[in-house]
């Protein structure tokens, strides 16, 4: 029996200290739209809450969205701290076009991306918002269906293998792995 899953995402949410830089940069710089905004006050985790609860449009109807709270000390106890590692990000998917287009974006309003990755199943641009988050845009390989395909076939087993303590890297569709070939 094969499981139900989401249809898509509906929207990834996070805790902001200034919702209008948080605006500035998603719909001035990034273009896009607030679609959104939630002005909230009940009572959550044992205590009445007021919060500002913010949606950014994404192309398929899901959203980015930002709280933002009214007191001190609700902000301290949800956020923002975000951990700084390149590891922990949103990744959203674009194509060549947008990913070019967010890129002058980012360069036009003196922003630097933090760094580029050729996947080799991807092209990975990656920006850190107000917030010190970073959001990730990726474009797809054009024959990312059979990169996916292939992996999905050995995904247990690749997977079996690195936990069993064999970490051989097996992107062999990365660009530099290509062009040692």
């Amino acid at each position: 029996m094969t499981a139900k899953l989401p249809n898509r995402l509906h929207h990834t949410a996070y805790v902001t200290k200034d919702l209008e830089a948080t605006r500035h940069f998603y719909e001035d710089i990034l273009g896009f739209p607030l679609v959104a905004t939630w002005c909230e006050q009940e009572e959550l985790f044992g205590k009445q809450r007021t919060y500002c609860h913010c949606f950014f449009g994404l192309g398929d109807g899901s959203a980015l969205a930002f709280f933002q709270f009214a007191h001190d000390d609700d902000q301290a106890q949800f956020g923002p701290e975000i951990p700084s590692s390149p590891f922990i990000h949103i990744a959203l998917n674009v194509d060549k076009e947008t990913q070019d287009e967010l890129e002058k974006r980012i360069k036009d309003n003196n922003l630097e991306a933090t760094y580029v990755l050729e996947h080799g199943y991807c092209r990975s641009v990656y920006v850190v918002d107000p917030n010190g988050m970073i959001v990730e845009f990726t474009h797809d390989a054009p024959h990312v269906e059979q990169i996916n395909e292939m992996r999905k076939k050995d995904a247990h087993s690749e997977l079996k293998r690195w936990l069993a303590g064999d970490h051989t890297p097996n992107n062999d569709v990365r660009p530099s792995t290509l062009e040692a070939a």
